[in-house]
């Protein structure tokens, strides 16, 4: 196991940004840095044995400060969309910035946990190496309540499985729903739309949305719908019944708590996949739909549906609904979240 941190830059603010590059025996390579916890690059072999960049995201810093679609990022203090930027909490009306289209709350905000400063430890064990953000998010930052202390650890070990661990703790009641924004094209970064891939998620229902992505508060089944992965399907059977693509939350059939298997994406050609794992109740299945031709890591550009997320999480505007499982983290209790990528080809 391998494990090397250099510099990667500065922040208009003077703050260090480090690089923390993590390597297994079979080939297995990830960077991420510790400016929104971007995992900033995620190499691995196919079937053949070459080895190939699969996840989204820039050479340098200067991409991400520059502005970008969340590529790999952490993304909080609540991941996904809350109607109207407010919701009310114990009697009190909080009011979060309406950052998407200037009329809901996305993925915490103008300047959240993506565009933050993240300290950061080395891990090593004999099986696996890492590292440890932490940061501490003050009360009103986003106009969210309460001051939050997180600790975000990522894992990269010997059975190819790169882990993200999420734990937050509050002193005021406050939303939390954590994820990472890596997009994946196993064909390799930039290599076109990823429709030759093959999913199956363990999910019979998905969230109804509006015209804006926000819930509706109802559950649909899968079923009959081109929102139907419980058996494995390429993502360019049905994609085209879609106004622009898939942008969807699908609920995890769970039959017991803790960390389970909720759905496996390969890449034929390549012979490149992974399996995800997860604590969280639901994924949000997002195809790209508004890549625009960005310019990324090697000169790869990434156009619409170049890439997909399988962001596990809480159900969106979870705050505004309270037929939805709770969001909300409470003084004395602990958020603590795990969702694993089992890299694998064949």
């Amino acid at each position: 196991m391998e494990l090397r941190r250099e510099a990667y830059g500065s922040t208009p603010e003077g703050a260090q940004i480090d690089c923390f590059t993590l390597k297994n025996p079979g080939g297995v390579e990830a960077r991420v840095i510790t400016y929104g916890c971007i995992l900033n690059s995620l190499r691995m072999p196919d079937r053949n044995g070459r080895i190939g960049e699969i996840t989204l995201g820039f050479d340098n810093l200067q991409g991400y400060l520059s502005g970008h679609p969340y590529f790999g990022a952490l993304v909080g203090r609540f991941a996904n969309r809350i109607a109207g930027g407010s919701f009310e909490l114990d009697g009190q009306r909080y009011t979060l910035a309406c950052n998407e289209k200037g009329r809901n709350h996305l993925h915490g905000g103008v300047a959240g946990f993506d565009k933050k400063v993240w300290r950061a430890e080395e891990l090593r064990e004999q099986d696996s190496v890492g590292v440890r953000f932490s940061y501490t998010s003050p009360d009103g930052e986003e106009g969210y309540p309460g001051r939050l202390e997180l600790i975000a650890t990522y894992t990269l070990d010997r059975n190819d499985e790169l882990a993200f661990d999420y734990r937050a703790e509050t002193d005021r009641a406050t939303p939390v729903n954590l994820t990472n924004h890596a997009y994946w094209n196993l064909g390799g970064a930039g290599s076109g739309p990823v429709y030759d891939h093959v999913l199956s998620l363990d999910c019979s229902r998905y969230l109804e949305v509006d015209d804006e992505l926000i819930p509706t508060g109802e559950l649909l089944p899968v079923e009959g719908s081109a929102l139907d992965f419980r058996s494995e399907k390429a993502i360019g059977e049905d994609i085209g019944q879609l106004a622009l693509g898939y942008d969807h939350c699908f609920v995890v059939d769970r039959t017991s708590d803790g960390l389970i298997p909720i759905g496996r994406l390969f890449h034929p050609a390549s012979g490149r996949g992974l399996e995800i794992h997860t604590t969280k109740p639901a994924v949000q299945l997002y195809t790209g739909n508004f890549l625009d031709g960005i310019r990324g890591a090697n000169g790869a550009i990434f156009d619409r549906h170049g890439a997909l997320c399988l962001e596990t999480e809480h159900y969106p505007d979870a705050v505004n609904h309270p037929g939805f499982p709770a969001a909300v983290l409470r003084p004395g209790e602990t958020y603590h979240h795990r969702t694993v990528h089992r890299f694998f080809s064949e």
